[in-house]
């Protein structure tokens, strides 16, 4: 490949080096910050052979090139266009500035979630190891693995401990990244999460009873009353409690004279955000968070099948928009209070999705002709698969339009099958046919019924659909799939 060539290319097809702000690339796109998206010629990219898809969201524009080609293209594209020293960070930044609120309040969950999300899922996917030592008539009829052998039931209890650390102490890993991204000091912020989970406080999952008892304990202060209660497994407080942190800490710095900066801030910081914390901010998000949970088991339990399939059907179209970042903090407070939700059906969802977006990029295989869509598709449907939907969308399912349709019907069919038998995840995980072992053991053959009901569907949908298209006049040309 003339990788000169290529950069060149692209360049011209985005409106060229005026209309770029900023460029970077990851493993497998060119990420870029164009000044204006309107000037870019998506004909000349979709007919580029290097090219395998577009799209743009959160105010980029990315360019599918593909793992070990994108990063000469790019060193050809920076050289061009003199931006030899960028980062994907310095990208988003750029990018970020023509967001909306929503799509800015959507990219901030992102960013303070994902760099959490490893830990997330190595606790959730301990937690499905032993589920599986735990369930009864899994491996053994009438009993669980523990109780068939009992000489593993230390090693399941080490492995429950290691899954659970990651939850209990939620808010201390929260309160990192969020005080981060606010702008703070981010040990601080981990700071303040050991401050909500303290061992001298109420743990936060027995408030409940203790409450119903009336022996909440309680500091009495000044003629107040404020409860001494945890916040494990809690989002919302310590994202609030996190933001003030980080604007009491900027306002400090202002005024504080440098030579007691580093006394009186951080002192100040931590013991005003944790007053407002206990008192205010915390018994409020409590509340809120919890009616968030509920009220989303509640709609889960109360639609049924029928809300599982709308879900489902809409899942793979606010991929698109980017909103589905959204549903990271909701997953993640569903998953830290399994005892209470019974685990996450969001992941079952977008599990049944990325599977649809898979079989119906494979049956794109199957019926082109032309080879350049051969070539993506086998490679993106298989990625669609496990879990990893870029590709697969952008690169084919959206551009033949009728795929994607084939596929989020697909979705809606297999995310009804999945709901109706309350099918529900104990981790995060890849969302796709890895992801089994983030799913309850209980629901195990569900999940995979689920996935091929998913395929199967998606599959012969994209099938037929294609027989219309075949039908209309140029059809190879205007679909791709010079099927004649």
């Amino acid at each position: 490949m003339d990788y000169k060539k290529v950069a060149q290319e692209v360049l011209d097809a985005v409106g060229g080096s005026e209309n770029v702000a900023a460029a970077a690339h990851c493993a497998t796109r060119l990420r870029l910050a164009l000044k204006d998206e309107g000037q870019v010629d998506q004909a000349k990219l979709d007919s580029m052979d290097a090219v395998k898809g577009t799209f743009s969201t959160a105010g980029q524009f990315q360019i599918i090139i593909g793992s070990g080609t994108v990063n000469q293209v790019y060193k050809e594209f920076a050289d061009l266009t003199g931006m030899t020293e960028m980062s994907t960070a310095d990208v988003k930044r750029a990018g970020a500035k023509k967001l909306n609120l929503l799509q800015q309040f959507v990219k901030t969950l992102s960013d303070i979630f994902v760099p959490i999300i490893p830990a997330i899922v190595a606790g959730g996917l301990l937690m499905g190891i032993n589920n599986l030592f735990t369930a009864q008539n899994f491996f053994v009829k009438g009993k669980s693995l523990i109780q068939a052998y009992p000489n593993i039931a230390d090693l399941a209890a080490m492995i429950n401990t290691f899954a659970n650390a990651a939850f209990v102490f939620l808010p201390i890993l929260i309160g990192f990244s969020a005080t981060k991204r606010f702008g703070g000091n981010a040990f601080l912020g981990a700071a303040l999460g050991m401050l909500m989970v303290h061992p001298d406080l109420l743990n936060g999952y027995s408030y409940g009873a203790a409450l119903v008892k009336g022996n909440v304990p309680a500091w009495h202060i000044f003629g107040f009353n404020i409860e001494k209660v945890g916040y494990q497994g809690t989002v919302l407080p310590v994202l609030v409690s996190s933001y003030i942190l980080a604007k009491i800490e900027q306002a400090l710095r202002k005024v504080v004279p440098s030579w007691l900066d580093n006394l009186v801030t951080p002192l100040l910081s931590i013991f005003i955000t944790g007053v407002l914390t206990f008192t205010i901010v915390g018994p409020i998000t409590r509340s809120a968070g919890n009616l968030l949970t509920d009220g989303l088991v509640w709609l889960y339990n109360t639609t049924g099948f029928i809300g599982g399939g709308i879900f489902g059907l809409f899942y793979a179209p606010i991929v698109i928009t980017g909103m589905h970042n959204s549903f990271i903090a909701v997953e993640t407070q569903l998953l830290a209070n399994i005892p209470k939700t019974g685990g996450s059906f969001i992941f079952p969802t977008a599990a049944m999705s990325n599977v649809a977006q898979g079989a119906a990029t494979l049956a794109v295989l199957l019926i082109t002709k032309n080879a350049k869509m051969k070539s993506i598709a086998s490679a993106s449907g298989i990625s669609a698969l496990l879990g990893i939907t870029e590709p697969a969308m952008f690169g084919v399912n959206l551009k033949l339009k009728y795929p994607f349709i084939g596929a989020i019907v697909g979705s809606a069919v297999a995310s009804a099958y999945c709901t109706f038998f309350k099918v529900k995840a104990v981790a995060m995980g890849a969302a796709g046919l890895p992801g089994i072992i983030s799913i309850r053991p209980d629901c195990m053959l569900y999940y995979i019924i689920g996935m091929v009901i998913s395929f199967v569907v998606a599959f012969g949908f994209t099938i037929i659909l294609s027989r219309r298209y075949e039908k209309r006049k140029n059809a190879g040309e205007d679909s791709g799939l010079e099927v004649g």
